[in-house]
């Protein structure tokens, strides 16, 4: 069984070769994909055209377009609600301890200082490699612990350029 959440509803979800349900209803739907990422459903007479919009496997969630309403889902199994409630949270993802330079380049701007608090897309670096301006962003929550590098500062790849706590 799945527990899907759409637009902060919850839904059961049973679906195997054999029995499909929505909280504890059966559910039967034919569904054809006539293009990549693109559905045609028809459920009770009703036509319904999906369209997945994005997709965070590692998040497990959805969001995808029915008949131009957009919703947001996410996926939970019986493995993910055991995992929470042994205190381990694999959605996080893992953690990221530094930022370092994606290719050599001129650092044009540092937008942090030690000890700022910032959260996952924050601006962090903007790096200037190959007559572009890059603007390295944060990939999680976190406090800045080190800043390594200063403005106009020429990094080689992988150099360690920010620490993060």
């Amino acid at each position: 069984m799945y527990k899907v959440l759409v637009n902060n509803q919850e839904f059961k979800v049973e679906y195997d070769s054999t029995h499909q349900s929505i909280d504890g209803k059966p559910f039967q739907a034919d569904i054809l994909e006539f293009s990549q990422g693109k559905f045609h459903i028809l459920q009770d007479n009703k036509s319904y055209i999906a369209e997945i919009i994005e997709i965070k496997p590692a998040e497990k969630c959805f969001v995808i377009k029915v008949n131009n309403s957009v919703y947001s889902l996410s996926v939970r199994d019986k493995y993910d609600d055991l995992l929470k409630e042994m205190g381990i949270d694999l959605s996080a993802g893992p953690k990221v301890n530094d930022m370092k330079a994606p290719m050599p380049g001129l650092v044009l701007n540092v937008l942090v200082e030690n000890g700022q608090t910032i959260k996952k897309g924050d601006a962090i670096v903007v790096l200037e490699a190959m007559k572009m301006e890059n603007i390295l962003k944060s990939p999680s929550d976190g406090i800045v612990k080190k800043v390594h590098v200063i403005k106009g500062d020429k990094v080689e790849k992988n150099q360690v350029m920010v620490n993060f706590g």
